[in-house]
């Protein structure tokens, strides 16, 4: 039997919704996959899609690394 949680499961994002979001083309999103400098997708069959919690620490990330280069 599967523990019940309380948590929210994680949103799984489409490349349009990381479009949308980041505005990164989809040749772009997965060049910087590549490039270990996004998450990698989660494959579904023949779809990619992206954990929510880990694009927005991505996003995060790039918050601090701004902060950290002002603040030097």
């Amino acid at each position: 039997m599967i523990p019940a949680t309380t948590a929210a499961p994680d949103r799984l994002l489409t490349v349009a919704e990381i479009r949308q979001r980041f505005g990164l083309s989809k040749s772009t999103t997965y060049l910087y996959v590549r490039d270990n400098r996004f998450p990698a997708p989660v494959k579904i069959g023949t779809s990619s899609r992206w954990l929510e919690s880990e694009v927005v620490a991505w996003l995060a990330e790039r918050v601090r690394e701004r902060d950290a280069k002002a603040a030097a």
